[in-house]
């Protein structure tokens, strides 16, 4: 599956067919055969999903402390952790999607994928699959914050309910409030002298929800509003953070595109665009292993003394995969060693064309 992976492999052909050119070097990886297609689809739709989920889950907790940047002197982030979801596309309604059925009466299907991130790390360390049809805020009961941690996402995840639970925990958040919203202002919290002027208004609100026996509730929780210059829009935020400035406020939202950046990256280098299986838990695999391969290039870009970008670093790999070489030596002295082979050697030119 990692070979697929890497090699973007768009069928279960072209992953059994690309493995077995590679002959001898299978035996290094303690590989005897190559599987059949047959097999290998067998395997997709019955090997539980959970076991790559539980081999994603390892290799978290035993690289965390490189995964973490050791560099970050600022506690306030390894408080933080940010919430998001992004949605994959099926051409078969294997799970609901969201959006009106296609001309014809199909409709496609669609998986997305909850990710909670720590804001000085850069993979996420808990994932969540549900149908796309399916509500954000479903995820929040699947999260397990402690004390003065901070959540920070979208507007998707409203829930007032687990709202006021965390706030009884001691557990903050920062998100943006619906344009429907429903709230009642009780007072305007000063701005001082030394917040950017987009800082418009800073009040505390009551807000209505119902708990678990459908009694009617009230939570206090603070409403920031930001003016967006360059898209002259307002943007309001939610939080029951009371102690920090309105800027600080708006600073930690900010944080939540850290998050965008990992969907940007996963989806550019490692498009999920087809799948071996057409059943759920093969296509869980699959992103599972998309989610493994992504966790471990990280932590060979961080053992990388060379600068190189992501993108740069999956394709070398891609074109070294079989290659008996450690990855990390290979970029960092190849260059350097072919240099001091060659650079001094002239070349004459082929002589094309006598007279």
């Amino acid at each position: 599956m990692l070979y697929c992976i890497m090699n973007n492999c768009t069928s279960l052909r072209e992953v059994t067919q690309g493995i077995a050119a590679y002959g001898d070097k299978l035996n290094h990886l303690g590989i005897t055969y190559t599987p059949p297609r047959s097999t290998f689809s067998d395997a997709n739709a019955r090997r539980d999903e959970s076991f790559f989920g539980a081999v994603y889950g390892k290799l978290y907790k035993h690289y965390k402390s490189i995964l973490s940047d050791s560099q970050t002197q600022n506690e306030l982030l390894k408080r933080v952790f940010i919430i998001d979801s992004t949605t994959i596309s099926l051409f078969k309604a294997i799970m609901k999607c969201v959006g009106r059925k296609a001309h014809g009466g199909r409709s496609k299907g669609g998986i997305k994928v909850h990710t909670m991130l720590n804001a000085y790390e850069e993979v996420p360390q808990l994932i969540h699959f549900t149908d796309a049809v399916t509500h954000d805020h479903t995820f929040l009961s699947k999260i397990n914050l402690q004390p003065n941690q901070i959540a920070i996402f979208d507007r998707g995840y409203i829930d007032y309910k687990q709202y006021a639970k965390w706030t009884k925990s001691n557990i903050h958040f920062v998100t943006r409030l619906k344009n429907n919203a429903v709230y009642e202002q009780l007072e305007d919290i000063e701005i001082p002298d030394n917040i950017p002027d987009n800082y418009i208004k800073d009040e505390k609100i009551k807000v209505n929800y119902k708990d678990e026996n459908g009694e009617n509730q009230v939570l206090i929780l603070r409403r920031v509003a930001y003016y967006d210059n360059e898209k002259d829009h307002i943007l309001e935020f939610l939080t029951n953070i009371m102690e920090m400035s309105a800027e600080q406020v708006g600073l930690l939202y900010k944080m939540r595109w850290q998050i965008e950046l990992l969907f940007k990256q996963l989806k550019q280098n490692f498009p999920l665009k087809y799948f071996l299986g057409d059943n759920e838990n093969a296509i869980k695999i699959q992103i599972w292993c998309t989610l493994i391969a992504n966790l471990l290039f990280t932590i060979i870009k961080k053992n990388i003394k060379k600068n190189i970008s992501f993108s740069n670093l999956v394709s070398f790999a891609r074109q070294h995969l079989f290659s008996y070489h450690k990855l990390n030596e290979l970029i960092e002295k190849a260059e350097k060693e072919w240099r001091k082979k060659y650079a001094k050697k002239v070349c004459p030119l082929p002589v094309l064309f006598d007279g």
